[in-house]
């Protein structure tokens, strides 16, 4: 890694996230922070820094994974035998190897005994050299709830229970609130995307302590009961939306309400059979879903796709979040976006732009500008023709420094 606190990127085609068309551009780093872009051929010094030739590459703002568990199951059986220690130190490797694939921001939408927080704090400080972190710490659902099986959800019943479990988390450092409506595609029968878990009291007081002490609700909601339920009480993101009728979707345009689709989760869990790349097929047989599972995912991707799709349309704003295994999730959603109905140049708006103003920090991370961090990812072939060649990595910076030069 680089110490210098000044870097000239040169020779490349700057995709910055706000105009459509690449253009040649000197990026320059000084510290954390990008503090010019000049034309090709302007004279300018390096200083006591060092430049760095792209050779006509690509240079796009750093990815991101909006929906994460850092903890989330290896293919190894055994993770969930894992003591606390054992599950800490795995995350925090594996998002330091998300960085080193240009996923420079994540948000951790479930984890246990605030694993993602102690993350965050540790990144955050500079002990260790990871992406930008934000935090739901425990996922919060009902008895017979849903992700029961994670290892991090928590279950509570009644409005009391929500209220403490949710002043719990906010004790201990979180950056958003997830609450579980609906079941999904994984999980027992009676875990269904249909069935509404809380009840309206739950839900109520949930939203309202949420509200109450400024926490944006990260919503977990499959069918369209809990959908419009989440939508209608105020939630920041809607996570999944496995069904999306017409309804939810005008809801959704007029509250501004963020959808993180999880497209992977229900296109690559069908199995190998169903891969649309040599990457697809790589991660689906490296993470064999259980046969009830994949049969689930047969069902739901249809709906998933065509609700996405009414979303896009429609111009609701989407993010890039994968739920998929660390760490290169990020980069299977990214595609799946692309070949559910985004142009390339939408989903790496999707996966930098949108998915920073999710996190809140859309003053300083997302683009390619001025005075924004010098969180960078550059790769040597265009991904504005082929989304899989983000993939094709030769740069990765954080925060001004360098983490990968290939």
């Amino acid at each position: 890694m680089d110490e210098s606190s000044r870097v000239i990127i040169k020779n490349g085609h700057v995709i910055d996230a706000t105009s459509q068309e690449p253009r040649e551009l000197t990026v320059v780093v000084e510290d954390s922070d990008i503090v010019d872009l000049l034309p090709p051929g302007s004279p300018i010094s390096s200083g006591d820094g060092q430049e760095i030739d792209l050779q006509g590459g690509w240079l796009l703002p750093g990815l991101w994974d909006v929906h994460t568990h850092i903890g989330r199951g290896i293919p190894d059986p055994g993770w969930r035998d894992e003591t606390i220690a054992e599950r800490t130190t795995r995350a925090g490797r594996d998002c330091m190897n998300a960085l080193a694939l240009g996923i420079t921001g994540m948000r951790v939408v479930g984890e246990r005994e605030y694993v993602d927080v102690a993350w965050k704090r540790a990144f955050d400080s500079g002990q260790f050299i990871g992406p930008s972190l934000f935090t739901c710490g425990w996922f919060i659902t009902t008895t017979a709830g849903h992700f029961l099986r994670s290892g991090t959800a928590k279950e509570v019943d009644g409005p009391t229970e929500y209220r403490r479990a949710i002043r719990e988390n906010i004790k201990n450092g979180v950056d958003f609130i997830k609450l579980n409506l609906t079941g999904g595609i994984m999980g027992p029968p009676w875990d269904g995307m249909q069935n509404t878990f809380p009840t309206p009291d739950e839900i109520d007081a949930a939203f309202e302590i949420c509200h109450q002490r400024g926490f944006k609700v990260v919503a977990h909601a499959g069918g369209t009961h809990g959908i419009k339920t989440a939508i209608a009480h105020g939630a920041w993101t809607l996570e999944h939306g496995y069904v999306l009728d017409d309804e939810a979707v005008a809801m959704m345009v007029e509250a501004g309400t963020y959808f993180v689709p999880t497209l992977g989760l229900s296109h690559l869990n069908r199995g190998p059979a169903y891969a649309e790349s040599e990457a697809e097929r790589a991660w689906a047989e490296a993470h064999p879903a259980p046969p009830d599972y994949a049969a689930r995912a047969v069902v739901a991707a249809e709906a998933h796709a065509a609700g996405f799709k009414k979303a896009l349309d429609a111009g609701v704003p989407i993010a890039n979040g994968s739920d998929l295994a660390l760490p290169d999730g990020a980069l299977l959603e990214i595609a799946q976006l692309v070949r559910r109905g985004m142009t390339e140049w939408q989903a790496i708006v999707a996966a930098t732009k949108t998915s920073a103003e999710v996190c809140e920090v859309s003053d300083r991370r997302g683009t390619v500008e001025i005075g924004k961090a010098a969180d960078l990812l550059a790769v040597g072939s265009n991904p504005l023709e082929d989304i899989e060649n983000v993939r094709d990595v030769k740069l990765v910076m954080k925060d001004g420094q360098i983490v990968v030069r290939n």
